[in-house]
């Protein structure tokens, strides 16, 4: 049997652990960008955080001081080429490319279709659809050239497999990325680059909390089948499992994370 593409892939150290890994997260400062860096960092990972604002990176990494040396901040904006080559370039110069890549940046917008404008929706699916595709092919292309493997993780949603109100341009967004998932995993399955999704349900935030709180909150609730929110670290055994070795034959896949929301009657 050929065991070349197993060697390239740097994966197959048979544990959770991310030891000698260099991890890139986007949308590093927001809820879940916070809980996958900790993650990553506790597993043994160096975690290079991105986003636009650097000020809020840096108060990510001083939140971790005993990880200080092993948390590096570039900024990026992941809806601009130009922004993220030119980030790539300063982790390659400064840092390493990363070779386990997060795309979790993100956002939402909550109005009706009919009253959704181009600008609304060219936000949302240029940060959640374009900015997947603009930081994984970078990634890709440069962790190609030098002849090493890597796991690409995309945060997509259960919006990405059903809808709700509300959430138009989100939801096809999601979906979309999905199926970028898949095609991408075909295309660099011959480098040893893997290609998977995560797929979150409702998970608790700074942002959401109030509304579950509510009355209509509670009531979305009560439709999950384990009739509770997720949290964060509800996610960080499914993102080890995709960035680690144990993952190695798995490529094109989604892991959703959800309480069973998916399989409750519409």
């Amino acid at each position: 049997m050929n065991n070349s593409n197993q060697t390239k892939s740097d994966n197959a150290n048979g544990s959770l652990r991310l030891d000698g890994k260099t991890a890139l997260v986007t949308g590093a400062a927001g809820g879940l960008g916070q809980s996958f860096t900790r993650c990553l960092v506790e597993a043994g990972a160096s975690v290079i955080v991105c986003g636009r604002r650097r000020e809020a990176l840096e108060s990510l990494k001083a939140e971790f001081p005993e990880h200080a040396d092993r948390i590096h901040v570039v900024t990026m904006d992941v809806t601009k080429e130009s922004s993220v080559a030119e980030a790539f370039n300063t982790m390659a110069d400064e840092i390493a490319i990363p070779n386990v890549v997060v795309s979790n940046a993100g956002v939402a917008t909550s109005k009706k279709a009919l009253d959704l404008n181009g600008q609304d929706w060219d936000r949302v699916i240029d940060t959640n659809l374009k900015g997947c595709w603009l930081v994984g092919n970078e990634a890709a292309r440069r962790l190609s050239a030098v002849n090493r493997g890597g796991s690409i993780i995309m945060i997509s949603s259960i919006l990405g497999h059903r809808v709700a109100g509300n959430v138009a341009p989100y939801a096809a967004a999601k979906a979309g990325v999905e199926q970028l998932t898949r095609a991408l995993a075909l295309e660099w399955a011959r480098y040893g680059i893997r290609v998977n999704a995560l797929a979150p349900g409702y998970i608790e935030t700074d942002l959401n909390r109030d509304f579950f709180a509510s009355e209509p909150g509670q009531k979305m609730i009560r439709r999950i089948p384990q009739r509770r929110l997720g949290q964060a670290d509800d996610l960080s055994g499914p993102l080890l499992l995709l960035a680690s070795g144990l993952s190695d034959y798995m490529t094109g896949s989604t892991l959703v994370v959800d309480g069973g929301h998916l399989q409750s009657s519409l």
